[in-house]
């Protein structure tokens, strides 16, 4: 074969020059087009903001029995709360209780010195048995006078101051017992004993001090914890649907919650009502009873009361971060199949537990907006947070898998 002819330089020869212009016309057309592509892209995307999808978190609508609560600022007040006082004087002689212990009723608490007392009774006793005596010797005595007097032996004024002798010895008889009964009651108040079951709070009086009847802060203080009650207010527009279940012995359930409205404390009935309405607040006071049992309420304690009052059945709820309110109402934003959203008008009902019930608008199974509503408008274009894509009907599903195999051409737009 014969080899191909070199020029004179002995470099091969260059290609025409309209060959090598052709090309970079041709590359620059590409260039161009794919630059004006990924303009108008973006200039698209900036004229309509609908197409711009914002991603949402969604929720379902359903139906929920929906519990209707008063709520209100209860304080814990104990059963039974006595100050036990000492009803004799005397010195404290020994106080038999721990502070803070659990007593029960007829229970010895502390002791005063009883033996001024028991020395009245002494003297009492033998009182009576004088006056006894002399009553005796006056019955004698008016026996005879009356024998004598019906013989017209003596005058009938001294058959009557004898009789009259007799009565005033009756009566001093009388007296000497009374005497001597009023000391062994004082007796008995030397124990000091629990009127009640409860738990008894510090003491109040050391051993030593003398006591006295006109002492007002008493000896101690004792409360019965279990159970235990509530003392709380309700508005008087609430009265009549409370009073009606109360006076039909319908049983209502109360919940105690602390300060924070945070931790569930304790859960117990409503006891009864008052009987009148407080003027200056406009409020009826109610007491509710607890058990107890943890002693997780403590007297004079400030709660956060929950009163069920009716419970709503098969009520329509969603979260309450769905509802979005304007100048027209409240409104939700409703997710269609098409991954946009529509405004939708609503009517709220009560708020329980996190959901608010809606008596209009939107029905069960309805996919509502919860999160990233700030950003959305009426038909705005959303994308599905992928923890949300769970409730999504399967041709929803289907599409959004088509979005996501996005062609490689797509890259340069």
């Amino acid at each position: 074969m014969d080899k191909p002819q070199l020029p004179p330089s002995g470099k091969p020869a260059r290609q025409p020059l309209h060959r090598r212009l052709f090309f970079w016309v041709i590359l620059l057309i590409i260039v161009v087009c794919l630059g004006w592509m990924r303009h108008y892209n973006k200039v698209q995307h900036k004229k309509s903001d609908n197409r711009v999808a914002v991603q949402v978190v969604l929720a379902a609508a359903h139906h929920q029995n929906v519990p209707v609560y008063i709520t209100a600022l209860g304080n814990v007040t104990p059963t039974y709360s006595v100050t036990v006082r000492t009803q004799v004087n005397g010195i404290l002689m020994r106080v038999l209780y721990q502070e803070g212990q659990l007593v029960k009723e007829g229970e010895l608490l502390a002791e005063i010195d009883p033996r001024p007392y028991e020395a009245q009774l002494v003297q009492y006793e033998g009182q009576l048995k004088r006056d006894q005596a002399l009553l005796s010797n006056a019955g004698v005595d008016l026996k005879r006078y009356q024998r004598l007097w019906r013989q017209d032996s003596v005058a009938q004024q001294t058959l009557a101051t004898q009789e009259s002798l007799v009565q005033q010895y009756e009566g001093a008889v009388k007296t000497d017992q009374g005497l001597i009964d009023a000391t062994k009651v004082n007796l008995i108040y030397t124990r000091i004993t629990s009127p009640i079951n409860g738990r008894v709070g510090l003491r109040l009086v050391d051993p030593g001090n003398l006591v006295q009847t006109s002492d007002t802060s008493g000896l101690m203080i004792i409360n019965t914890l279990n159970p235990i009650t509530v003392i709380f207010t309700i508005p008087e527009d609430n009265i009549p649907e409370v009073a009606k279940q109360v006076y039909d012995n319908t049983v209502l359930q109360v919940e105690a919650y602390d300060r924070n409205q945070n931790i569930l404390l304790a859960t117990g009935k409503l006891l009864t009502i008052d009987n009148q309405i407080d003027p200056t607040t406009g409020t009826v006071k109610l007491r509710a009873q607890f058990a107890n049992d943890d002693n997780r309420l403590f007297p004079s304690q400030f709660v956060n009361i929950k009163l069920l009052v009716h419970t709503l059945m098969n009520a329509t709820v969603v979260p309450t971060e769905a509802i979005q309110y304007s100048a027209n109402g409240p409104f939700v934003y409703m997710l269609n199949d098409d991954l946009t959203v529509t405004a939708t008008a609503v009517k709220v009902g009560i708020v329980s537990g996190g959901n608010t019930t809606l008596s209009a608008g939107i029905t069960p199974n309805t996919l509502v907006v919860i999160e990233g509503a700030d950003n959305l408008t009426n038909g705005a274009s959303v994308k599905v947070a992928p923890h949300s894509q769970a409730l999504l009907k399967p041709a929803v599903k289907a599409k959004l898998t088509a979005q996501a195999k996005k062609p490689f051409w797509r890259f340069f737009l």
